[in-house]
Parts: C-alpha cells; sequence; structure tokens
C-alpha cells in the first residue's frame, strides 16, 4: 500500500461507500474500507475517527463555504439573498465526484437507521451554520434562523435534483440551489 499516495481521503469515501451498499454498514469494517481504499488502517485513521464520520467528510467545509459566500454578500443583501449569495458559494465547490458519490451515498444512509440520524444532525449542523452567519451580519436571530433552515432546504433539495439529473451534462449545481430557493420563497409567501 503506497503511504503518501494523494487522494487518501477521496479513496477512502468512494471505498467506505461502495462497501456500505455491498455489505451494509454494520458489517463494513476500518480495515475493509482502508483495504479497498488502497492505504493502511493508520492512515484511515489519520483522515477520520471511525467508520461513521467517513460520511461527514466535507461538511465543515460545506459550512465553511455557505457561510463565507453569506460574509461576501453586498451589504444591502436581504438575508435571503445573502443565503443566495451562500448557496452559489458553496455550490461552485462541488464538482462531478459529489454529483457521483450522491446516488450510492443516499443508497447508504437509506439502509441503515444510524446513518439516517447521523446525515439529519449534519443537516442541522449546515441550517445553524447559515443562521450563525446571517446573525453575523445583522440579521435579527428568528429571521436568521427561519433564513438559515430555508437555505439549508434549497440546497439539499437543489443538490438532489442536480445529482439525479444527466451525468454527461455538464450543468451548475448553483442552477438548482438558486431554483430550489426561488421555490421555497413562493411557497413562504403563500403562508400569509
Amino acid at each position: 500500500m503506497a503511504r503518501w499516495e494523494p487522494g487518501a481521503r477521496e479513496r477512502l469515501v468512494l471505498a467506505a461507500v461502495d462497501l456500505f451498499n455491498e455489505q451494509g454498514y454494520d458489517a463494513t469494517t476500518v480495515v475493509q474500507i482502508a483495504e479497498r481504499a488502497g492505504v493502511t488502517k493508520s492512515t484511515f485513521f489519520r483522515h477520520f475517527p471511525d467508520k461513521r464520520s467517513v460520511l461527514a467528510a466535507g461538511q465543515e467545509t460545506l459550512s465553511r463555504a455557505f457561510a463565507a459566500g453569506i460574509a461576501e454578500a453586498p451589504a444591502g443583501a436581504g438575508p435571503l439573498d445573502a443565503v443566495a449569495a451562500g448557496l452559489e458559494r458553496v455550490s461552485a465547490s462541488m464538482g462531478p465526484l459529489n454529483r457521483e458519490l450522491a446516488p450510492r451515498l443516499r443508497a447508504a444512509v437509506a439502509a441503515n437507521a444510524e446513518l439516517q440520524e447521523h446525515t439529519a444532525l449534519k443537516t442541522v449542523g449546515l441550517a445553524a451554520a447559515v443562521t450563525a452567519a446571517l446573525v453575523a451580519r445583522g440579521v435579527p436571530d428568528p429571521v436568521a434562523a427561519l433564513a438559515g433552515e430555508l437555505g439549508t432546504l434549497a440546497f439539499k433539495r437543489g443538490f438532489a435534483e442536480w445529482s439525479e439529473g444527466d451525468r454527461a451534462a455538464h450543468d451548475d449545481l448553483s442552477r438548482y440551489t438558486l431554483a430550489a430557493l426561488a421555490d421555497l420563497r413562493v411557497a413562504t409567501a403563500a403562508l400569509g
């Protein structure tokens, strides 16, 4: 096994998701993931504390990118316009690997209650990061919380549609996330 071969983190994520789908989450071991990725067990633990955390790979980066986009929105931007800036920023960080991995990851999560719970917690964490970024811009807490939830939902809906779409198309994720946010704006207006 090549100890310092580049791309170990990505190979570990791909190996874990594939093994979770092939033999189930509970039956998959860290050693199997490391072997499939072509790295040692200690290399696995340099990147992840346990097998469940493999599925959270990139979550902190996602939250930071979303928050940075919100922080960089024009000074006069309203909360949802700032969220749109965050969606554009986070969408730019997603590439072909994310699109390829998404259906396999969804299948692995759907087959395991622990992974479903972990995914729900990741969503809560993303909404909290978006809300905190809006509060830092001076948006009042209840408005920031609502906009944070809408932004998170727009990201989830847009990402799902994008990742289920035509893999040959080189369309940008932001098109989907911004369309989902626009749909949610209309839906909230209909609440009265």
